[in-house]
């Protein structure tokens, strides 16, 4: 896929987002890679979370989150696959900006998964 119709597919999975949590995600810039430093990684969240923020904690570099093309698409077996995994990586990754750890995360990625069925 050519990484213009995969930004597309990220832009759209966060326009996919409930409104409330699209309107309370700031101080974050959404990239997309070709690989992962580790392979087993689909996406990446590096900052501090918005349950941490406090004094002292102004001037700081936005969060990141890192979408991992190849590893993605690896995975995947059709288009519309690729869509459904980068819409649960952006849910996932966007969870841990707002401090979910990794089994909080994974809880909110099945109830989202239960609300689509």
């Amino acid at each position: 896929m050519k990484r213009e119709e995969f930004e597309k597919l990220v832009k759209k999975a966060l326009l996919d987002l409930p409104f409330h949590i699209r309107k309370e995600i700031d101080n974050a810039a959404i990239v997309v890679e070709d690989r992962p430093p580790r392979q087993t990684l689909l996406g990446l969240y590096q900052g501090v979370p918005k349950t941490v923020w406090g004094r002292g904690f102004g001037q700081i570099l936005p969060d990141k989150i890192t979408i991992f093309q190849e590893s993605i698409e690896r995975l995947a077996s059709s288009p519309e696959e690729i869509k459904e995994i980068v819409k649960m990586v952006v849910w996932h990754e966007v969870a841990h900006h707002f401090g979910f750890d990794e089994k909080g995360a994974k809880d909110l990625e099945a109830k989202w998964r239960k609300k689509k069925k």
